[in-house]
């Protein structure tokens, strides 16, 4: 098992809560983690994916009530959402027993958004986190692992595979297991094929400002069906949307977000790309990395961090913008290759923001200054740079 860096977080969120949520797509190692923090706190586990398992609480009250000294884990709660209403009540008994904390902890596959919606009855007494697939601080710091984590994406079993034809494999499976299992349970009307369609056409735009009409006309579909396909894509923890930063710069600015495939990894399996070499030489390779390293950024950024994009009509343009807990702006721009060189629309993009902070990440290992205050750094560098801050 790969240590986790949240395991620490979730565990204290544990001793602060009476439930925490657990969030974070299949096969990204939720299970495994709370399995070990299960071990340390003598739980019980349940798999709602399991008919046996979901008997057991078809009467929460007397199921629940009866390990009220142990931490239940409930996983795939997305397959019992009728349960968020019942585990109030048993929540509540619970408190006035004076049994406050570390009560549930709640693995789910939906997004944020979507198990808050189910849980709004636990308001209070819930805690949220979310599970990415492993980053750059998770993984050994040298430029072949990182290259590797590239490749292959950060979802366990497609990185630790024994080669990188075995890795492929995996995330095909992957995929197509989203498409014709989770897809359907969360909206069965979605045809798998079309769906895969959408999603390969996002892995080629990698990274490109999301233009709905285009989409709808290569698909065959109306954009508000586009849109739909986003939401739900979004709601697997599959795709994000990276929205506009608005500066009040009185200039046009550009409106609608950027869209990513979250995971480098399974955005080189829809495009059928195999290995470092046919990495190297696809037209993808520059949207994949600007995607691996906006993923690795946000993923130990603070909580609260605001993350957008900045562009103009007029060609000033930003990777990335953070707005950190606090009020301090890091600009970020993300270039491919050992020497970058920056363009007008960069120095444009930092007299419009006025950023706090301005680096440029690049794939070398040694970082170095550039004139204006620019910091040139390594991902694993600015990642670090992150969690001290």
């Amino acid at each position: 098992m790969i240590p986790r860096r949240i395991q620490a977080e979730i565990e204290q969120a544990l001793e602060n809560q009476a439930a925490v949520a657990l969030l974070g797509p299949r096969q990204v190692g939720k299970t495994t983690l709370a399995l070990s923090i299960g071990e340390k706190r003598n739980a019980v586990y349940l798999d709602l994916e399991d008919l046996g398992d979901r008997e057991k609480v078809a009467d929460p009250r007397v199921f629940l009530d009866h390990y009220e000294d142990r931490l239940v884990i409930l996983d795939e709660i997305h397959r019992m959402p009728d349960l968020f209403p019942q585990l109030r009540g048993v929540i509540d008994r619970g408190r006035r027993r004076g049994r406050r904390n570390g009560r549930f902890l709640i693995l789910g596959s939906a997004s944020l958004d979507v198990v808050q919606r189910s849980g709004e009855t636990l308001a209070g007494r819930i805690a949220y986190r979310e599970l990415t697939p492993l980053n750059v601080l998770e993984v050994e710091a040298t430029s072949a692992v990182v290259n590797s984590l590239w490749l292959r994406g950060g979802f366990p079993d497609s990185f630790l595979a024994p080669g990188d034809a075995a890795s492929v494999r995996l995330r095909k499976d992957f995929i197509r297991s989203y498409l014709h299992r989770d897809v359907a349970m969360f909206n069965s009307r979605l045809p798998a094929e079309t769906l895969e369609r959408f999603w390969t056409m996002l892995a080629h735009d990698q990274g490109t400002v999301l233009n709905q009409s285009r989409l709808a006309g290569s698909l065959g579909a109306s954009a508000q069906t586009i849109g739909r396909y986003i939401d739900l894509l979004s709601d697997l923890l599959l795709v994000r949307r990276l929205p506009p930063v608005h500066a009040n710069v009185g200039k046009r600015l550009v409106k609608s977000p950027k869209v990513y495939v979250r995971d480098s990894g399974l955005v080189h399996a829809l495009l059928q790309i195999g290995d470092h070499n046919a990495l190297i030489g696809h037209p993808v390779v520059g949207g994949s990395w600007e995607g691996f390293v906006i993923e690795n950024l946000l993923s130990v950024a603070p909580p609260e961090t605001q993350a957008g994009f900045y562009r103009t009509s007029a060609g000033a343009e930003m990777d990335l913008v953070l707005d950190l807990p606090g009020g301090e702006r890091w600009a970020i721009e993300i270039k491919r290759g050992h020497a970058p060189t920056l363009g007008r629309g960069f120095h444009h993009a930092c007299e419009d923001l006025q950023p706090h902070r301005t680096f440029v990440v690049f794939s070398g290992d040694a970082g170095y200054p550039m004139p204006g205050g620019v910091e040139v750094v390594a991902l694993r560098a600015l990642a670090d740079r992150l969690v001290a801050h």
